[in-house]
This record gives C-alpha cells, structure tokens and sequence, in this order.
C-alpha cells in the first residue's frame, strides 16, 4: 500500500484509532498487523523475506547476548558476521546480482576464459534496502554493548516493520524507535494535529509539486536526443526539486502518521538546498542514511582522524557506497562518486577561498560568500542529480550535450511550448509556493512560528493545501521515487 492510494485514507484513521482503544500491552500485536498488511498490498509473498530477515537478526542478537560482553569477543563477532553476511545476502540477491552478472558476463566476453554467471527474473522486494539497514544497525548497536538486546521477538519485529517508514525510510535506529515501542503512547489531541498537518504538507509537496515536475523531467528523459536544451536545462532543475518533494513528502507522511500515534520518527530532511557546501548538504540530506554510513561505515574506517590521503580514501569508500545504495547501476556510482569528488575539492580549495577572502578584505562567512557558496552548491547537486535520473551513461551525457549546444527540440521532441499554459502555471505556482515556505521556515523561523499560530490562522491555510491537493494533483498515480531502492 501507498500513501497515496485511496486505501490509506481508510487504512491510517482505523489504524491509528485501533492502537488507542486498544490496552497497552496488546497494542503492539495490533501495530505489527497492520504493518504487514500494509507491507502485503505490494507483493504478498515477499513478506517472507522480511519475516526471515527479522528471525535470522532477532536470534543473532540473542546469540550476542548470551556470549561475553566485549564487543571484540570472538563468538560476538561470529554472530555479528552470520547476521550481516545473511542481510547483505538476501540484498545482494535480490538488488544486485543481475548487475554482478552483467559486468561479470561483460569481462568473461572479454577474456574469453570466465565462466558466465546466470540471470534471475525476480522482483526487488520494496524498501529492501532500508529495511536491511535498520536491521544491520540494531546488530551492530547490540554487538557493541550500547543497544540492549530485545527479548520480546513482536516488539522487534515491529520495530523493522513499523508501517509509516517501512518502505521508504527514515532508516531508524534502535535507541529511537525501539525505545519508543517500549513505551506507552497517550493520545495527545495536539501532537495529533500537528501531525496531521505535516501528512498535509507531505502529501502537497508529492501530489501536487513532484508529481507535476516529473510530467515535464519524464517527457525529457524518455528522450532526450529529441528535446530542446531549454527543455533538458529545465527537466534538471526541475528533477532537483522533484526528487526533494518527492522524498521528503514521504518522510513528512511518514513521521506525520507516526506522530499521531504518538510515535516521533527521526528528522531525515532539513532544507538541503540552503546549503553552503556538499558536506554541509549530506548533512541536510537524507540524514538518515548519511547517518548510517558515518556511523558504522565512515568512522569504522578511521573517518578523519587519518592522513589526508586515507581520509579521501574513506570519503570515496562512503560516497561510492552510497550511490550503490541507491541503485545496482553505474550512474548510481558516478552519482555518488561526483559527491565524493566534490567533497574532496571542497577540501582540498577552502584554504586558497579564505586566503582570497583575506586578501579581497571580505567576511569569509558574511552574507555575499554564502550566497554564492549556496548557489554553486545548489548547481553541482543539481548536474550530479543528472546521473541519478537517466537510466544509462549515454542518457546522461545526451543531456549535458543538449544542455550546452541550447540544440533546438527534433520533430516530436519535448519543448515547454509542448505544456498547456494553464498546466505550466499551475507547476511553476506549486514550486513557488514550496520555495517560499523553505525560505520562511529557514531564515524566518517559519516551523518553530507555525507552532504558535492561533487556530484561525492555520485553519484557513490547511485548507488551501487541501483542496490544492484534491484538486491540483496530478490524477494518475506515480509511485514514490525511493521505492525502487
């Protein structure tokens, strides 16, 4: 199920009515139900690997438990690697082998001596990836002494299935959700509304601003050998925004639903277009998973308490990583990869910018060089993102070509002349209205104001949002981006 399908408007109210009425101690039974029903509308059969993956971790962890108390003990190890080599398996099974056995096939073609490995035709189970992370986190927390192991296997099993963020993130960590879980939740009518009104919000930025962006970005990338250079320099910052919109309207839903039973699921966005630097961006985005890899992949590799050499090895091992995270093909690479580049020359250059400062007599982090910083920042996110949404090399680089030859649109390709005027307003309106909420919610204190507005202000301006979202999103479904992953 979908956050967008019209089941859920039936599925979240009964859901979250259920959980209060019921007594405490059963209200998780009631939770785990519901998350796998939610988890069954996708591909019903497919609930199996996850159930494996939840008793494979849950008896590890006990395993952990039961051994000597020192991380680096032997058997904790032992149980710590059956745990992780089992998650990346089925990940790796499922997400990537097709890619393995493609390249493979291509260097076994090239040598003429290798063996070829054989495809599989099956599906990626949805939000696999996540899932895996969250699991992998509670083993390694529980392995190194600072997450107690959970005895209860329908608390944790929750914990992994928690609906709100089960396909699509945040990654949650056990010292936050699992913690939760231990607790009563008591019906607080206000943080029922303000949960509400961040699922509003949500839903405005995926129905009504991504979902229109990716008419005119789908229409590009279908074929960009035919459309215009303007129409391709438009489809990519319109994909900025649209892959934003779209991620993050699934986290506002996510922790939206989640604070209205009571739950607070973890920030994952925090306005990542204001930016001052890539690092300063990973930072703002997706923190979940950033958080992730610093954590138990960056720091475990020394992070940056190295040389410099080793610490741009890190940075690569972790930018690389990430973009095969997102998706087992070579632009997902080249995506994360242009990232770690970035951060390196962003690096290896601060001291040469601030010496200009200096010697120019300008405020290193006055106004000015922010803005600057922040619209270069925007601009290398923004071509890097081309990567990410063409589905090969040869895609991508079309679509600088077109960009830097301004190449007229062949017959039949895309043009912005090609959208209803009515339509490119209504678009251009939606963007306007986002970036003019980011804008007050990051210079102006626009969430921590909202918070203090008497109701006859809010009311007015939740419906607005309402009915842009009855009757200004795009009709037919599009399913959230990170779904794939």
């Amino acid at each position: 199920m979908s956050f967008i399908d019209y089941q859920f408007l039936i599925f979240f109210p009964v859901v979250a009515a259920v959980f209060f009425a019921l007594p405490p101690a059963r209200r998780w039974v009631w939770l785990l139900a519901a998350s796998c029903w939610f988890y069954m509308a996708f591909v019903p059969a497919y609930i199996l690997i996850l159930a494996a993956m939840i008793a494979v971790d849950w008896l590890a962890a006990l395993a952990m438990g039961r051994c000597a108390p020192a991380p680096g003990s032997r058997a904790r190890r032992l149980w710590l690697a059956a745990g992780t080599v089992f998650n990346l398996g089925v990940l790796v099974f499922y997400k990537y082998w097709n890619f393995l056995a493609a390249n493979w096939d291509a260097l076994a073609a090239w040598s003429g001596h290798l063996p070829k490995l054989p495809a599989t035709d099956v599906i990626l189970p949805i939000g696999l990836s996540f899932v895996t992370f969250q699991t992998l986190a509670y083993l390694i927390e529980v392995y190194r002494g600072t997450q107690p192991v959970e005895h209860h296997f329908g608390r944790f099993a929750t914990y992994v299935m928690f609906y709100p963020q089960l396909v699509a993130g945040p990654i949650e960590r056990p010292g936050n959700l699992l913690v939760q879980l231990r607790r009563t939740q008591v019906f607080d009518p206000a943080q029922a509304a303000a949960g509400l009104e961040l699922m509003l919000w949500g839903f405005f930025k995926k129905v009504v601003v991504a979902d229109r962006l990716a008419d005119v970005v789908d229409a590009v990338y279908a074929d960009p050998s035919a459309a215009s250079g303007a129409s391709a320099v438009l489809a990519a910052y319109f994909f900025a925004f649209q892959i934003y919109c779209d991620f993050s309207g699934y986290t506002d839903i996510a922790r939206g639903a989640g604070r209205v039973m009571g739950f607070d699921i973890i920030l994952n966005f925090r306005r990542p277009y204001f930016s001052r630097s890539v690092a300063e961006f990973w930072r703002r985005w997706h923190i979940s998973l950033s958080g992730w890899f610093r954590d138990y992949l960056y720091i475990p590799l020394g992070g940056n308490r190295v040389g410099a050499a080793r610490w741009a090895f890190n940075t690569m091992v972790v930018f690389l990583a990430s973009g095969l995270w997102h998706g087992a093909a070579w632009t997902f690479v080249v995506w994360g990869g242009l990232h770690g580049v970035f951060l390196l020359c962003g690096r290896a250059t601060d001291p040469l910018r601030r010496r200009a400062c200096t010697a120019l007599r300008a405020d290193p982090d006055g106004p000015l060089r922010s803005t600057v910083r922040t619209f270069l920042t925007f601009h290398l996110v923004t071509a890097a993102w081309v990567f990410f949404r063409a589905p090969t090399w040869n895609g991508a680089m079309t679509v600088f070509r077109r960009m830097a030859a301004w190449a007229p649109a062949a017959d039949g390709g895309f043009t912005v002349a090609s959208l209803a005027p009515a339509t490119l307003w209504t678009t251009l309106g939606a963007l306007a209205t986002l970036v003019a909420a980011e804008c007050l919610a990051e210079f102006a204190r626009g969430e921590e104001r909202w918070k203090t507005l008497p109701f006859w202000i809010k009311a007015p301006v939740c419906a607005a949002l309402l009915l842009a979202v009855m009757n200004l999103g795009v009709p037919h479904e599009k399913p959230f981006i990170y779904f794939q992953f």
